[in-house]
């Protein structure tokens, strides 16, 4: 890829109404991951390995459920606050950003992303939200709200 092409990048957002400290654990942690990794129900993630730390690698084995296809999720951190950003590049050379912003009554996540040539841009726009609805159904039911 020459340094003069440009990524069409996609933003979703959401609000979980648990604390960021919350939504970190539910978003890092491999035993979470596996719970609320998927677009749709028809879907699971087998396993998830995760080395949170810059340089290091994470992976979701993420598959449809009648075991018809199958990938895995994975790539390298490139920065890491914890509980502010995460920064990644996926295997294909993607770019993601993942911001949690903490507010008075939950957590905002915001994700950028560079799209890929497989899918069209609504397809990926859709799948990663359905992700992120999924992720705030399982968060918020896994863990109650705490004040500070």
């Amino acid at each position: 890829m020459g340094q003069t092409e440009k990524h069409t990048r996609i933003t979703n957002k959401i609000k979980v109404d648990v604390s960021v400290e919350d939504v970190w654990e539910s978003w890092t942690k491999p035993e979470h991951i596996e719970r609320w990794n998927q677009a749709s129900d028809d879907w699971h993630t087998l396993y998830s390995l995760n080395d949170l730390a810059e340089g290091e690698r994470f992976l979701s084995r993420m598959e449809s459920k009648d075991g018809s296809f199958g990938f895995d999720f994975a790539g390298t951190y490139t920065l890491i606050r914890p509980h502010q950003l995460l920064t990644f590049t996926l295997d294909d050379g993607r770019k993601v950003e993942v911001q949690f912003n903490e507010l008075e009554d939950g957590t905002e996540i915001i994700e950028n992303f560079d799209v890929d040539d497989q899918y069209s841009i609504e397809e990926q726009k859709k799948g990663w939200q359905a992700i992120l609805e999924s992720f705030k159904k399982y968060t918020e039911t896994t863990f109650e709200f705490r004040r500070h």
